[in-house]
């Protein structure tokens, strides 16, 4: 049986040079640190801190396959499937950032979950990965065409939105190049120990715990939520604490899912505060991982709990994480949305979505050849 014995070790090569790749550069700054002295104290005051480790509300849906992530990891990367990354560059449109109006109330996809938001006056970034999304960039390229904004084209930002520190949501080189035109970091509890780590200023950094509410200026409110998730930028876990936000501004309530699983808080949130808008995890997922990530079905029903006027999902389109078919998460949110009347925006990557304007259309880009 050749065939299997040769396959078989290829695996165990390539699974075994990323066990290296990471007991040597786990090092690297661009890891980040592990919470230690006030900040782990605090911590452990969490009561969802338990035996070392965050937990998540709810226990398991189902069993946890036995296979470490990242032999799932590169059962994906060397897939058979066709389709797991477009043919052809895809559209986007590429909007001079730093000329807009501080008066417009505006929404701009980055492409994955990176999300530009001006609303009310003030401007929030959300999980930028503008540079690299995985520790080696040559494992994980962006779809062509999809990396189109840089650090560079980023203006000045009043607050930067971090929903937990995995690689594809809070990327070092995009965050380091931001520093100096950042004004405050929002983050989960734990999770300022990497931009502590990485030179920001202590007092810069609001680390919020599930339900915890953080006021900002001029009317503005944050308040964190659960998700059902996990964290970790290297070979330990749950270290730090994946969230979930609501943003309240003077006109709008927005939230922002972050990565995770369905669970009870979806209809928590939902029942407590009307959305206007939210932004919601779809793609990169597998059966395997219901745990943590939204599956197609699990995705309508939160969508349905959330109950928001308008819907924008995110985590699709620039990077391949999962076997699935690139378009399938837009192909199938699009289906749902006109079987359940879902008010969904799908702009491309850099097309301006008017926050006020709830009649503007969206061509279905993903249908180009």
């Amino acid at each position: 049986m050749p065939g299997p014995v040769k396959k078989t070790t290829i695996v165990a090569v390539v699974l075994a040079s990323a066990f290296i790749f990471l007991m040597s550069f786990s090092t690297c700054t661009s890891f980040g640190r592990l919470p230690r002295g006030e900040r782990l104290e605090r911590i452990k005051q969490s009561d969802h801190y338990r035996d070392g480790q965050f937990q998540n509300i709810s226990p398991p849906i189902q069993e946890t396959p036995k296979k470490p992530g990242m032999v799932n990891f590169f059962k994906v990367l060397f897939s058979k499937s066709k389709n797991v990354r477009p043919k052809n560059s895809l559209p986007a449109i590429k909007t001079d950032l730093s000329s807009l109006d501080r008066t417009q109330d505006i929404l701009l996809w980055l492409g994955h979950s990176s999300v530009f938001i001006q609303i009310d006056g003030v401007r929030f970034l959300i999980d930028p990965v503008l540079v690299m999304g995985a520790p080696a960039a040559f494992i994980n390229r962006p779809f062509k065409g999809t990396a189109l904004y840089k650090p560079e084209d980023i203006p000045d930002i009043d607050y930067l939105v971090i929903s937990h520190d995995h690689w594809d949501h809070l990327d070092y080189n995009t965050v380091k190049k931001l520093k100096e035109r950042t004004g405050k970091i929002i983050c989960g509890l734990g999770v300022g120990e990497h931009f502590e780590y990485w030179g920001f200023d202590k007092d810069r950094i609001v680390e919020l715990e599930w339900t915890e509410k953080a006021p900002l200026e001029n009317g503005f409110t944050i308040q964190c939520f659960p998700a059902r998730h996990f964290s970790g930028r290297g070979l330990r876990r749950n270290r730090t604490l994946w969230v979930s936000y609501v943003l309240h501004t003077p006109t709008m309530n927005i939230f922002i899912s972050g990565d995770g699983g369905y669970d009870t808080h979806f209809a928590e949130i939902g029942g407590q505060t009307e959305i206007d808008l939210a932004i919601i995890e779809n793609g990169q997922y597998n059966e395997a991982w219901k745990n943590s990530h939204l599956m197609p079905d699990d995705l309508i029903q939160a969508v349905k709990d959330i109950g928001a006027q308008r819907l924008f999902t995110v985590h699709n389109s620039k990077f391949t994480l999962s076997n699935h078919s690139w378009d399938e998460p837009l192909i199938n949110i699009s289906r749902a949305a006109e079987q359940n009347n879902f008010n969904l925006i799908s702009p491309m990557i850099g097309e301006p979505v008017y926050l006020k304007d709830k009649t503007q259309v969206f061509n279905k880009w993903w249908e180009r050849p």
